[in-house]
């Protein structure tokens, strides 16, 4: 074995461009792999952070769109039962309208506990001014909905709820989610406020929660109804709700695996029709080695070390030319903000993986000419010399 892999180098290094052709050939193929698939893997992490990476995943609601009284029950049981639940909260929200001096303009109050909350909708990452509300009658309100108010940081504005009545709230911060119905519409408080201000109790319309993976939300949610087995309880997560999202994620990996399959047939073949012209172009070598007692199972190993050699240099070299492809993309397509239009995601596993398909295919395709060389006959070598 050692005698062919050696056998196997010399046949490389006395053909230099060839093998340099054949090693760019792979890395070609392994770069476009690599290439592809990490940018419709940071496309579509990308897709799902803007969608539902700052928003509810799962919500948990009274089957009659009432009140939940219990949420403190549900919270509890979820937090220390469901593994896959990264953040919990629950909330509480009125429709209203806010006026300031002879402005006015129609809001959502979304009263938060923003320990728990935070951690679902990033709102102290979203602050463009001020802060967060630390105490009852505060507000932190979207930049669209401060703008067309007319008011600023600090001021006291009247909040009215139909069929119950108006009362003041301050101004302590504004926020940017880069939606525009949010940033003209939301209006943050504490959960007390709007418990105070509805005079229900201590009760939420809804218990709001992330999990680790977002694609595994279907069952999730039916181990928490599970969990809960509760008959008063509605329960939806975001798959239910952007089913035209999911098939576009669908959609998008289906395509980069046949891209990625079409690719790599085209480097294996490429692989096995060099290598099988090699086996005649070294012909008359292989006889003589024959000639002076080298095994067949060693003539065919040399060429399956030739494939191996190839497909490990190939795929060190499209693993580089990927990542600087991957690279160089995200920092020349830009976004009017001067973001990339698709973030760069380098996941080591996938690449760790188009990296050893392309070595297992390169040495596969050598089997071909490993076979023909093989059978060949020192008689016939030395006939048709």
């Amino acid at each position: 074995m050692r005698l062919a892999f050696q056998i196997a180098l010399r046949f490389l290094k006395s053909g230099k461009l060839q093998t340099l052709m054949i090693v760019v050939g792979i890395a070609v193929g392994v770069s476009v792999q690599v290439f592809i698939g990490s940018l419709i893997t940071g496309l579509q992490k990308s897709l799902v952070d803007r969608t539902i990476g700052s928003s509810s995943q799962i919500t948990i609601k009274a089957e009659d769109d009432g009140y939940l009284s219990d949420y403190e029950t549900i919270l509890s049981q979820i937090e220390a039962n469901v593994t896959e639940a990264d953040a919990v909260t629950a909330t509480i929200s009125t429709p209203g309208t806010l006026v300031f001096d002879a402005s006015t303009q129609p809001t959502l109050l979304r009263g938060f506990e923003f320990d728990g909350a935070d951690a679902i909708y990033g709102f102290s990452e979203k602050l463009v001014d001020g802060r967060l509300p630390v105490a009852d009658n505060e507000a932190t309100v979207g930049i669209l909905l401060l703008e067309e108010l007319g008011a600023s940081i600090g001021d006291t504005v009247d909040l009215q709820i139909p069929l119950v009545g108006t009362f003041e709230v301050t101004i302590v911060g504004t926020f940017d989610f880069n939606v525009q119905a949010i940033n003209q519409v939301w209006a943050l408080t504490t959960r007390s406020t709007v418990q105070t201000f509805l005079n229900v109790g201590d009760v939420v319309q809804a218990v709001e929660m992330q999990i680790t993976d977002v694609f595994a939300a279907e069952t999730v949610t039916v181990s928490i109804q599970t969990l809960l087995n509760d008959d008063e309880l509605a329960y939806s997560n975001w798959i239910e709700q952007n089913a035209e999202l999911l098939s576009g994620l669908q959609g998008q990996s289906i395509s980069s695996l046949m891209i990625q399959i079409f690719v790599m047939v085209s480097v294996v073949l490429a692989i096995a029709s060099v290598l099988a012209i090699t086996v005649l172009q070294k012909s008359k070598q292989i006889g003589i080695l024959k000639a002076m007692g080298i095994q067949d199972k060693d003539a065919s190993l040399v060429f399956l070390f030739e494939g191996l050699i190839l497909g490990v240099f190939g795929a060190i070299g499209g693993v580089l030319l990927g990542l600087g492809l991957s690279y160089s993309f995200t920092t020349f397509a830009l976004g009017p903000d001067g973001n990339p239009v698709v973030p760069l995601y380098i996941d080591l596993s996938f690449i760790a993986l188009s990296a050893a398909i392309a070595t297992l295919a390169a040495t596969l395709a050598a089997l071909i000419p490993a076979r023909k060389s093989s059978r060949l006959s020192v008689i016939e070598v030395i006939r048709n010399a």
